[in-house]
């Protein structure tokens, strides 16, 4: 994929529950780049203990063909109102930055034709330049929410 994005702008933070069994938790952060804010971009922000997560696989077990029909990314279509929604309705526990620096390694790209106002979406690793707001956004976690992993499953950046 493409070279490290990066921006300061409006991120917000939040929890997802992605998987039931295992259970399996991620945290995520949204914001949109690019030269007019035309980019939405979504990561999720890495945490000791918990493994990767493919954003695309996330959307792709929503099945959301069948909300989006076929557009040429129904999943980047899903991941842009996750997105969009977790900001419009804070739950409980999201942070809101109002101005934030970070960067996000890619994983994936797509066209998703102006849905929610963005004409593309980017997934990906999702890092705060400032070690105090990336230690915040571990903050969005409950009790339980981190597996414990066997020295195979651990992830090789922490």
């Amino acid at each position: 994929m493409a070279r490290e994005i990066t921006g300061t702008s409006r991120v917000t933070v939040f929890r997802l529950l992605h998987m039931w069994n295992p259970r399996r938790v991620a945290i995520l952060a949204y914001t949109s780049t690019g030269e007019s804010r035309d980019t939405a971009a979504i990561g999720y922000i890495p945490f000791p203990d918990m493994p990767d997560v493919s954003l695309m696989d996330v959307a792709a077990r929503h099945r959301p063909q069948s909300l989006y029909g076929s557009k040429s990314s129904p999943e980047g279509c899903w991941l842009a109102c996750l997105g969009y929604s977790s900001r419009t309705v804070l739950k409980p526990g999201s942070i809101d930055h109002p101005e934030a620096a970070w960067a996000m390694q890619p994983d994936a790209s797509a066209d998703i034709g102006g849905m929610y106002g963005y004409g593309k979406v980017v997934v990906g690793r999702f890092t705060f330049d400032d070690p105090a707001l990336m230690e915040q956004a571990r903050s969005v976690l409950w009790d339980g929410d981190v597996p414990k992993m066997s020295a195979e499953d651990k992830p090789a950046h922490v």
